[in-house]
């Protein structure tokens, strides 16, 4: 481009006719600014942190908050929703969200659908939960089961994580159940330098650990990294998925 060439196209700009195709692939003047495309660019990613225990203030909060203080500081906006003491229904298979295409569960009458509402704000998601039995909370699992299966498309690619608190032990076997819907989902699964794991018993010893702190900081700042790298240059690029081969054993 000459000299001359570059001052028409500089003043052509400057008076906002210049067309540009965004990362979008949406044709907007230069220099003029969109306020859709703009907020949809600009806007801060954010990661939805559930607690699982039914102590809004207990250990696995106390852990999901070190995680949380770490992607703020890191440029990641975050909101920890507790789901309370209240009954989680479990899922009964009646197929109502797909034959409807509702996008949330057809049971309205506790915390999934108000949790299934803030997905579509939320870049990444860490699911935190106490260990019972060598397991999850009961009622962490029954959300997520209605969650991913009444709404999957809102979870699907995204980056996940589950915290596992515990006393003693089972921790490793409830760590692997929380993990096994994230793979299903094809939602990146993040790491730390440990299983997301961190002990305590009574209110407010989750903090003494201090190896379980760092494993959440470590855990928040390899999700930090991981939006960063797939927002990277105008947005997500998602691998093209294969139609479903879904197959039974019997027939």
């Amino acid at each position: 481009m000459d000299r001359r060439e570059f001052i028409k196209q500089s003043a052509r700009a400057a008076a906002g006719s210049l067309l540009l195709t965004t990362p979008f692939g949406r044709i907007v003047p230069l220099g003029i600014a969109d306020e859709n495309n703009q907020s949809k660019e600009n806007r801060n990613m954010r990661v939805l942190l559930i607690n699982g225990s039914p102590h809004k203030k207990g250990n696995t909060f106390i852990s999901l908050s070190e995680a949380a203080k770490t992607l703020e500081q890191d440029g990641i906006d975050t909101e920890i929703v507790q789901i309370g003491v209240q009954g989680v229904r479990g899922c009964i298979a009646c197929g109502m969200c797909h034959r409807q295409s509702l996008g949330k569960c057809v049971f309205d009458d506790d915390v999934c659908n108000s949790i299934i509402a803030k997905l579509d704000s939320a870049d990444g998601i860490i699911i935190g939960s106490p260990v019972y039995y060598g397991q999850p909370n009961g009622s962490v699992l029954s959300l997520m089961q209605r969650m991913f299966y009444a709404a999957g498309s809102k979870v699907r690619n995204k980056p996940a994580a589950g915290v596992c608190v515990c006393r003693r032990g089972g921790a490793t076997a409830a760590f692997q159940t929380l993990n096994m819907p994230f793979q299903m989902m094809n939602m990146p699964v993040v790491s730390s330098q440990y299983w997301n794991i961190v002990y305590g018993m009574s209110e407010g010893e989750a903090a003494l650990d201090r190896e379980g702190m760092q494993t959440m900081r470590t855990l928040a700042h390899n999700m930090a990294w991981l939006l960063k790298k797939i927002h990277a240059d105008g947005g997500p690029d998602y691998p093209e998925r294969e139609p479903a081969q879904g197959m039974n054993f019997i027939r």
